[in-house]
């Protein structure tokens, strides 16, 4: 049996992008994934003729020129910018939170007007709380962008998406808001984003090229065999997994989906819709096409596929999405990377080993920091 430099445990953006660091500096790779497809959660699906990302939106974005030139030369990236829109009780708001919010909230025109409702709000919020610092994320966000916003485009999302009550979720969830006093729907900051031309599996093939990658493959059903047949493990699965769960299993919350191909060419106008009220059952609906097809593109194709996501709690067996870092878990995670720090031969990396949520291109370079320090 051939011998390799490196087992990469987990085809997804992590792995992948490990086995190309390594592949180019000489080294063996055999990449395993239990999944029948490599790309992890950025895999796509085509339907209809449409991309659809089958584990959840995925929009790359960084102001890290270099992620941006390394992904660029394995595929191009379209011109795909993240504007999502918000329905609360049959409005239609913009996100991130700027000033075409704040005249549909409020009717104001000039920043100045903004500016002085938003300062009236939160000056409410932090009278209540007496000079205390907020103990929880209804009273962070409060103090952060006061009760109209919070009611209508917070509130319920949050509440949907964490499983319980704002009221009992920890402040520091939501430190952060980006506020705009322009007319600017942007979502993101950052100098480069878009969406892989043709796919986000191109990108995954293109950073496995080079490497040996078998599918369908669970490490933990052939641990020992694959072990043997390399020099170093890259392990990016649940950190828990790995040893068996001896301290207990890691929390998550998990998202599902149900897809629809629809007969018509434009169902929502917009990539991105999120629906903030508590009692619509499902946080958003992606429409896929719209992350590739632009203008008459759109109509060129005569149907649609639509996702509506439900934000579950993770349970044994499902898909884990985003760690729970809360103080509990965050500790029982450290005893975990206190026995990961012993291992000779295994490295730890990405989300579900690290026990971090990570955007994609700080996923990569989490994967480019760790190549530079084994390689």
């Amino acid at each position: 049996m051939r011998r390799y430099d490196f087992l990469i445990v987990g085809a997804g953006l992590f792995g992948a992008t490990f086995a190309h660091l390594a592949t180019k500096k000489g080294k063996s790779c055999l990449v395993v994934d239990k999944r029948c497809h490599a790309g992890g959660n950025v895999y796509c699906e085509n339907i209809e003729g449409i991309n659809v990302h089958k584990y959840g939106a995925h929009i790359f974005h960084t102001s890290n020129k270099a992620i941006w030139d390394l992904v660029n030369s394995i595929v191009g990236f379209n011109r795909y910018t993240n504007s999502p829109v918000a329905i609360s009780k049959g409005q239609l708001y913009n996100l991130p939170f700027n000033m075409n919010t704040f005249y549909r909230m409020w009717g104001v025109t000039t920043p100045e007007e903004a500016e002085a409702k938003l300062a009236e709000q939160r000056a409410e919020a932090v009278e209540a709380l007496n000079g205390r610092e907020p103990q929880n994320l209804e009273e962070q966000a409060l103090a952060l962008i006061g009760k109209d916003i919070y009611v209508k485009l917070i509130k319920g999302y949050t509440e949907k998406q964490w499983g319980r009550p704002c009221t009992e979720l920890p402040a520091f969830i939501i430190r952060r808001l980006p506020v705009r006093l322009v007319f600017d729907n942007n979502y993101f900051n950052d100098k480069y984003q878009g969406i892989p031309i043709g796919g986000y599996n191109r990108l995954i093939e293109g950073l496995l090229g080079g490497a040996d990658v078998r599918l369908g493959c669970d490490y933990f059903d052939d641990r020992a065999e694959l072990d043997g047949i390399a020099g170093k493990v890259i392990y990016t699965g649940p950190i828990d997994e790995f040893y068996g769960y001896r301290f207990g299993h890691l929390q998550y919350r998990t998202v599902s989906f149900e897809t629809e191909v629809l007969d018509t060419p434009n169902f929502q106008g917009n990539a991105v819709v999120n629906y903030t009220d508590r009692e619509v059952p499902y946080t958003r609906i992606i429409e896929h096409k719209h992350f590739e097809m632009f203008g008459q593109d759109v109509y060129d194709v005569p149907k649609t596929v639509i996702s509506k996501e439900f934000s579950t709690e993770w349970q044994p067996g499902m898909e884990p999405y985003y760690p729970v870092n809360d103080a509990a878990n965050n500790a029982l995670a450290g005893r975990y990377r206190t026995l990961a720090a012993r291992e000779a031969n295994v490295v730890f990396g990405g989300r579900l080993a690290d026990y971090k949520y990570y955007d994609m291109a700080p996923v990569m370079e989490r994967a480019i920091s760790l190549a530079e320090q084994v390689l």
